[in-house]
């Protein structure tokens, strides 16, 4: 199943709009297992198996895996996700973006070995450091558009030849020309509800994936007015949250909490749709 498909179909079936975050710091797992990098998996399994239910999809972030020797344990969490929550899209937060047969490695890296469903990418290099992702037929795509950090409008909110903002224009091009195979979707930051609103309407029909909601501040009912766009078939929203989840609890019933705050989170932001 394509990934535009796969979130659609976990989008209906746990009517929700909230991903998971899997962003494991040992240093603050619970009792027996903090600072035991040994543990990534078991704890990283023990919140899917919590939140399965409740999420649109779940985000590892690969740079917490290889920070601890840990990619070994990335590939069996993804196998276990893919046993333990058929059906729910995994999308791998790498944030690659090089070219040619450098991009190729990426690509297989991301989509053969970890065996995810999309990756995050970023557009800087244009449309050469995208395309060979797009060889692996139906996987997703998520470039950087305009991210929740602060210094992202360094870049981002400049304005170019012709009047449109640099975000403005990745966002065109991911909507229009460079989606040949309507692979793409773009990463916006909660941070920014009112840009939101401007890529959506840029993007109508793009998944967008929106970190920020959470311990960085984004407003959840703001991003979905923002983004949300009704009907049959709605765009997906994909709203990260990952701290807030992870660590709500520092105690052996971490993964009970993390149910708790997954299901407030995920009510919170269904409540917030404008519409049917």
């Amino acid at each position: 199943m394509r990934f535009t498909d796969q979130i659609s179909a976990a989008q209906a079936r746990n009517q929700s709009m909230l991903c998971v975050g899997l962003d494991p710091e040992p240093s603050r797992f619970p009792g027996a297992w903090k600072g035991d990098a040994s543990r990534i998996h078991d704890f990283c399994a023990a919140i899917v198996e919590a939140t399965k239910d409740q999420v649109i999809a779940f985000k590892p972030q690969i740079a917490y895996f290889g920070a601890h020797r840990a990619e070994d344990q990335l590939e069996r969490l993804m196998a276990t996700i893919r046993r333990t929550a058929p059906g729910i899209p995994v999308i791998l937060d790498a944030k690659r973006g090089d070219i040619g047969s450098t991009a190729e490695q990426y690509a297989r890296e991301a989509f053969e070995r970890y065996q995810a469903d999309a990756v995050t990418l970023s557009p800087f290099m244009g449309f050469d450091s995208i395309e060979p992702y797009m060889r692996h037929d139906g996987k997703g795509l998520i470039l950087l558009c305009r991210t929740s950090n602060p210094g992202g409008s360094d870049l981002q909110a400049q304005v170019l030849q012709g009047g449109e903002l640099l975000y403005e224009r990745i966002a065109r091009l991911a909507a229009g020309e460079w989606n040949r195979n309507g692979q793409l979707g773009l990463v916006v930051g909660a941070t920014f509800p009112a840009e939101i609103a401007r890529v959506r309407e840029l993007a109508p029909g793009l998944p967008l994936l929106i970190p920020g909601v959470g311990a960085q501040g984004g407003d959840a009912e703001a991003t979905v007015r923002a983004g949300w766009r009704g009907g049959a078939q709605p765009a997906p929203l994909i709203v990260n949250s990952s701290r807030a989840v992870l660590y709500a609890s520092a105690d052996d019933d971490f993964a009970s909490a993390a149910r708790k705050v997954a299901i407030a989170t995920r009510q919170q932001l269904q409540n917030a749709r404008p519409g049917p």
